[in-house]
């Protein structure tokens, strides 16, 4: 039976947090969309490693007791990551990391890319590599189970290749892994965004993976924002977190908007729509700040959604803190693994796996 659309408060995300037993270990966790998902799922993150600056600054505001190591993922080992935990080898109970996917978006250059170094979010780096630096400290913790995100392109065309050595060395340190390309709009989240979850289980504990099954119904943008979709002068064109003004009107992207019907994409600018309000929201992008960008802008009122709004439709909490300019917090939230999405699959892997060791 579909509830109304809810995301716990930070308050209530900290009591539910450790309730379940179970340990966790987070990589690449970014402003910590993955982590919040596993804290709703009741898991004890214990430490969490994250590069980038702006997003740690984010996720120790949203995350005030979990260890944050900032260190660049290359250069630790496992043994330092489970001294932060303090646990031992085999002893944690989930790995979770998403290792940064640019270079394996459907959109742009796709392998073309691979191997250099490029602008990530407020650093440069080579990115494609880090799939296999998850493995190493796979290989290093041990944890009973693991889950690995990445975006759906890694799948398909030129990346199938790639995939196939990432699946054979996950296996190749002891796991049971499978794949599955999961949509958020089908897990409780009201936004279409689909993504490739890799979920591993050790081979000596004889339980094979399991994903969560899908919802039987989804979440619209009625939903998550309710009422302020219907009232026009809700907030007007002024974010109210940053004093951004977020119009359209100066920008190609505005003379294109006003002629796009509901639902539709745009054939120039093919990201800029107007979605339907009676389904979930197109995928969020990390460019969903860019207000004169080609992506998804609010249904009814010539303007970029603004912060709140891309928080509920990102399943964030409300109160979930964010640093820096309009454009760098809304890029933390079109980053992360929408929370709720996440907390979908620990459940699973808690109901499923490991209650049954």
């Amino acid at each position: 039976m579909k509830q109304p659309y809810q995301v716990p408060s930070l308050s209530e995300i900290q009591k539910i947090k450790g309730t379940n037993g179970f340990t966790a270990i987070s990589t690449f966790s970014g402003c910590g969309g993955s982590c919040l998902g596993l804290e709703m799922a009741g898991y004890d993150i214990r430490v969490a490693n994250e590069f980038i600056e702006a997003a740690r600054e984010t996720y120790a505001a949203n995350h005030p007791s979990v260890v944050l190591d900032g260190s660049d993922i290359r250069n630790i080992t496992g043994e330092h990551l489970l001294e932060l935990a303090q646990l031992n080898r085999y002893e944690v109970d989930l790995l979770e990391g998403s290792p940064p996917c640019a270079s394996f978006s459907t959109a742009g250059s796709r392998h073309k890319g691979w191997g250099a170094v490029k602008d990530y979010s407020d650093s440069s780096q080579r990115s494609d590599d880090l799939f296999f630096e998850f493995a190493r400290l796979l290989d290093d913790i041990q944890p009973k189970v693991f889950i690995a995100e990445n975006v759906k392109g890694l799948v398909t065309g030129s990346a199938k290749g790639y995939f196939k050595m990432i699946l054979t060395r996950l296996r190749d340190v002891g796991y049971k892994v499978e794949v599955r390309l999961l949509d958020a709009s089908l897990l409780g989240v009201p936004q279409k965004r689909q993504r490739v979850i890799f979920i591993g289980v050790r081979n000596d504990l004889g339980i094979r993976p399991v994903f969560p099954k899908p919802n039987k119904y989804h979440y619209t943008l009625y939903d998550a924002l309710g009422k302020s979709l219907s009232v026009p002068e809700n907030c007007g064109d002024i974010d109210p977190e940053t004093g951004k003004n977020l119009s359209l009107r100066d920008y190609a992207v505005g003379t294109a908007y006003g002629s796009l019907p509901l639902g539709k994409h745009d054939s120039r600018y093919f990201q800029l729509c107007r979605p339907d309000p009676n389904k979930p929201s197109p995928t969020i992008l990390a460019s969903i700040g860019n207000v004169g960008g080609a992506n998804p802008k609010h249904p009814f009122e010539c303007r970029n959604f603004n912060l709140q709004e891309i928080r509920r439709i990102c399943s964030f909490p409300d109160d979930f803190i964010l640093y820096g300019t309009f454009e760098q917090r809304a890029e933390r939230l079109g980053r992360a693994v929408p929370p709720l999405m996440m907390k979908a699959v620990g459940d699973t892997i808690r109901s499923e796996i490991l209650s049954k060791l």
